[in-house]
C-alpha cells in the first residue's frame, strides 16, 4: 500500500470518494463518511485497521478476502458501497448533525433511484443520526425506503472495540442470510 505523508492526507480532507453502485443490487453497504486514507486512495474502507473487508469475507458475502482497491469487483456479487456523508474527514465526530440529516435525505434519494433490496448502514450511530431514529439497534429496521429494507450493522472501524471481527461477521452473516431469502 502507498504511504501518504500527513500533508497528503490533510490535502484529501473534504474530498468525495465515488460510490461503487449499480441499479438493483442485493445489498448497498453505507459507511459513515470517507476517512482521509480512503479519500487519498479513492478506495472505500482503505485504512488497514478497518475490518470491513475481512468481515465481508468472514460473513460469506465474498468468496475471498478482497482488498480495498478491488472494490469494483463487489458489483459482480450484487454488492455496492456508498456513504451517509460524502465528504472526507479525519474522524466521524467532525461531522455535524445537519450533515447527517442531509446525508440521510440524499441517501434516501439514492436508494429510491438505485433500488437495492437491502441498505446496510455500517454504524448504528450513523443510522440513528441520518434517519432521526435515536433508539435504533443493530439489526433489521422497521423503516423502509420504497421497497428497500434496512439493516444497521456494527461499524467495522478498528476504533470500535465493542465488536470483534468474529462477532461482526455473525451480524453481517444474518444480513447475508436475509438477503439470500429474497
Amino acid at each position: 500500500m502507498t504511504r501518504f505523508t500527513p500533508e497528503q492526507l490533510q490535502a484529501a480532507r473534504d474530498n468525495v470518494v465515488p460510490d461503487v453502485v449499480a441499479g438493483g443490487l442485493s445489498v448497498l453497504f453505507c459507511g459513515i463518511n470517507p476517512g482521509l486514507l480512503t479519500a487519498a486512495t479513492g478506495h472505500h474502507f482503505a485504512r488497514p485497521g478497518n475490518r470491513f473487508w475481512p468481515v465481508l469475507h468472514l460473513s460469506g458475502f465474498t468468496p475471498r478476502l478482497m482488498l480495498p482497491e478491488e472494490q469494483r469487483e463487489l458489483l459482480s456479487y450484487g454488492l455496492g458501497i456508498t456513504n451517509v456523508v460524502a465528504r472526507a474527514t479525519a474522524r466521524a465526530d467532525e461531522l455535524t448533525a445537519e450533515e447527517y440529516r442531509e446525508g440521510g435525505r440524499i441517501l434516501a434519494e439514492k436508494v429510491e433511484r438505485l433500488r437495492p433490496r437491502w441498505l446496510a448502514v455500517v454504524g448504528v450511530t450513523a443510522y440513528r443520526a441520518a434517519f432521526s431514529e435515536p433508539k435504533a439497534r443493530i439489526g433489521r429496521q422497521e423503516r423502509m425506503i420504497g421497497g428497500t429494507r434496512i439493516w444497521a450493522l456494527p461499524n467495522p472501524s478498528g476504533l470500535n472495540a465493542h465488536w470483534t471481527a468474529a462477532a461482526m461477521a455473525e451480524e453481517y452473516g444474518r444480513l447475508r442470510a436475509a438477503a439470500a431469502e429474497d
